[in-house]
């Protein structure tokens, strides 16, 4: 196993054991894939949707042209099977809830249209060279992995963009408020209504994933949990997790964020044996908090 990571943050801990770290970006992939190697998990990638519409450049250059010679580095060595992490972001702004595979892929920022890019590419590889391929569209990824005996994994990003690891920055006394963007989506409460899943189920339709690639076929699956919370929602859960009364201030809308995605997964249940274990959003919470307060920032959370 190699890891390719750009990244100068993380814990050393969170490289498994018998894995070869190799600092460098997803367009050097050519100098670590052999023939030895039978799959590619391809996480890399930019996120920040906001971002992607005012540095649209960055997205294409990053996302689709990395990917690419990603491709080529796998035909060169003749890796068999790929599965790429793609997005809900590729639909735009659904017309019908939840969200099936077969929904129109419009999506409403370059974010999301560098990820239906690569998926296009996946299946045009697929055809033409014979890989087996799996795009996952992940809906919103939250939790964090805890193992007895382990220290907890989770996500930390420069600069944090997402909603659940924002609010435990309000909780641990690291940010006076939450700025939530919007509040005049036509929605119940006016906020986003996302769908959310634990990293851990996330990490299991990996290997699920894994199994079921095919040669020639380019395989795609919503994960999800097929319930949508708003953000204002999300806000309330970690308030009753955290005991922190979490002071939030509306911001105006960020461009290219669709009012509501929620998943439909009943393809990925049917067809990979994928059912969530830890749906509920408290979970996620909780698992967060543990990580935030035990890895990221311990000690400085408010009584």
């Amino acid at each position: 196993m190699v890891i390719l990571d750009d990244l100068s943050t993380g814990h050393p801990d969170a490289v498994p054991a018998g894995a070869t770290l190799v600092r460098g970006r997803v367009h050097d992939a050519a100098r670590v894939l052999t023939p030895e190697f039978d799959a590619v998990l391809h996480f890399a990638g930019f996120i920040a949707a906001g971002e992607s519409m005012v540095r649209p450049e960055r997205y294409w250059e990053n996302n689709v042209v990395g990917s690419l010679a990603l491709l080529d580095a796998v035909r060169a060595a003749g890796v068999p099977r790929l599965v790429f992490s793609s997005t809900a972001a590729v639909y735009g702004n659904p017309d019908k809830l939840p969200v099936t595979e077969q929904a129109p892929t419009e999506p409403t920022n370059p974010y999301g249209s560098t990820k239906l890019a690569i998926d296009l590419a996946l299946a045009s590889e697929c055809a033409a060279h014979g890989l087996a391929a799996v795009s996952l569209r992940y809906f919103n990824v939250a939790g964090a992995l805890i193992r007895d005996g382990h220290h907890p994994v989770g996500e930390r990003h420069d600069p944090e963009t997402h909603l659940i690891p924002l609010a435990l920055e309000v909780a641990a006394g690291c940010r006076e408020k939450l700025q939530l963007f919007g509040d005049d989506y036509p929605t119940p409460d006016g906020t986003c209504i996302r769908d959310y899943i634990h990293v851990a189920d996330l990490a299991r339709a990996h290997l699920l994933a894994l199994e079921a690639a095919e040669p020639a076929q380019h395989r795609i699956y919503n994960l999800g949990n097929g319930n949508g919370f708003s953000n204002r929602q999300v806000v309330e859960v970690v308030r009753e997790v955290t005991g922190h009364p979490l002071p939030v201030e509306i911001a105006p809308r960020r461009q290219g964020d669709p009012a509501a995605l929620v998943a439909s997964s009943a393809k990925a249940r049917a067809e990979l044996g994928w059912v969530p274990e830890k749906p509920a959003l408290a979970d996620m919470v909780a698992d967060a908090w543990r990580y935030y307060r035990e890895r990221v920032n311990p000690g400085r959370e408010r009584a």
